[in-house]
């Protein structure tokens, strides 16, 4: 199974990007994403941004994993 995380580009140079989530940073590559600019949201997996998702979609997807990893506890 794949997951792809929902994450905030804070910065932008050149073919990566720098990405925060709950206060976690990665640096990304973005390929994939022409015109990515700061604050899009982004879903990375591995190391890569792989679609822009809108800030609604992003805080959905973030909701529900908080509430897969809170029944698992």
């Amino acid at each position: 199974m794949c997951l792809a995380v929902p994450m905030k580009v804070i910065e932008v140079t050149g073919a990566t990007a720098l990405v925060e989530q709950a206060g976690v940073t990665r640096s990304v590559r973005v390929d994939f994403l022409p015109e990515l600019a700061m604050g899009d949201y982004v879903l990375v997996h591995a190391g890569l941004a792989i679609e822009r998702v809108d800030a609604e979609e992003a805080a959905e997807t973030l909701r529900l994993l908080k509430e897969i990893a809170d029944a698992a506890d």
